[in-house]
């Protein structure tokens, strides 16, 4: 059975950077990040990695994993929320000691998707795919991005309904953050191949796919094992967001995933908004989606609330969902409990 851990009231935070840390002149970003959840009533702890950057790593891989378990054995630490993503969290996997983790929130997305997959997949413990720690740094947060606590904070057998956002952000400025950091300034619109109202009922697993799709094969992405051990006989609705693949490395990513046999016992897919997926001699992404929903014969939505055009939902790693898509508006409940819900209509 998949395991939830709860956020409690004025819970401890640890800022670790298993991937890239924060270099010198953007510390800044970080002291007004902990500023912030101070003034909500959490303590926050930053990891000597947080304030580090060089040629991509915060650290070398074995300090990253190892301030990474320190936290995760702290008990004063309830939640984990690195600053952001990176590149190479892939080189810290090794040298974690999974056995030894304990039950407790890891939040994040990007480069972070790896880690968060990894232990949800190796140990059964729910994963929380949403904002990082500098992205919450404004004076507010928009509705969609504050969900976060509401989401960790529900209780094992209870459940949480999010609703799709207004509006989300269509491209960065970071020189001029607004108050909630982001400008949410395009109409958000989730869409299905279908090109009709969909409903999708099933386990939630995924991240950012540049990443993830590289655990295939490895002792980190064994997802038949998973199924086997955690979701008691439960479809998967697989989530991915793209950061950096044009629309052929895409399909690539989603065939190698496909050979590996992720995409066994699959209910549908969703994919998040992208500006990354150029087209290639006409090949758009939708037609990825297309092709994946006609060879897997399930539901494809795509344009979610998910990655690096926020605001994005908090998608836990290993909950029970039912998703429904409705004239461009989306809706996702997620159960902390073993759920059977009936995908034939109403």
């Amino acid at each position: 059975m998949i395991t939830y851990p709860v956020l409690k009231e004025r819970a401890g935070i640890g800022v670790t950077a298993p991937s890239s840390g924060v270099p010198t002149e953007l510390h800044h970003l970080l002291e007004q990040s902990k500023d912030r959840f101070v003034n909500k009533g959490y303590s926050v702890s930053f990891g000597d990695t947080a304030w580090k950057q060089e040629k991509v790593r915060s650290s070398s891989a074995e300090k990253r994993a190892a301030e990474f378990m320190e936290m995760m054995e702290d008990d004063s630490i309830e939640i984990i929320i690195p600053p952001w993503g990176g590149e190479l969290l892939l080189e810290v996997l090794p040298f974690l000691d999974f056995d030894r983790m304990k039950e407790k929130w890891i939040l994040g997305y990007s480069d972070t998707s790896a880690l968060l997959f990894a232990l949800t997949l190796r140990r059964g413990i729910a994963t929380a795919h949403g904002t990082n720690f500098v992205d919450l740094r404004g004076e507010r947060w928009d509705e969609t991005t504050a969900m976060w606590e509401k989401v960790l904070k529900t209780r094992k057998g209870g459940s949480i309904t999010q609703e799709s956002s207004e509006r989300y952000q269509a491209a960065w400025d970071h020189a001029n953050p607004s108050d909630c950091v982001f400008h949410l300034n395009a109409p958000t619109k989730w869409k299905t191949v279908s090109e009709k109202d969909e409903r999708v009922c099933g386990r939630l697993l995924g991240g950012c796919i540049d990443i993830i799709h590289h655990l295939a094969g490895t002792p980190y992405g064994n997802v038949r094992e998973f199924q086997r051990n955690f979701l008691e006989g439960d479809s998967i609705i697989w989530y991915f967001e793209n950061c950096d693949m044009n629309t052929t490395g895409l399909r690539r990513a989603l065939l190698q995933m496909n050979m590996s046999g992720w995409f066994e016992h699959c209910s549908g897919i969703m994919f998040g908004r992208s500006v990354a997926d150029e087209p290639v001699n006409g090949y758009l992404a939708e037609d990825v989606y297309k092709e994946l929903s006609n060879e897997l014969g399930v539901p494809v939505v795509f344009d979610i609330d998910c990655g690096h055009q926020p605001p994005q939902l908090t998608l836990i790693n290993g909950a029970y969902a039912e998703i429904q898509v409705s004239d461009g508006k989306g809706s996702v409940i997620q159960y902390f409990r073993r759920v059977k819900v009936s995908q034939e209509g109403e």
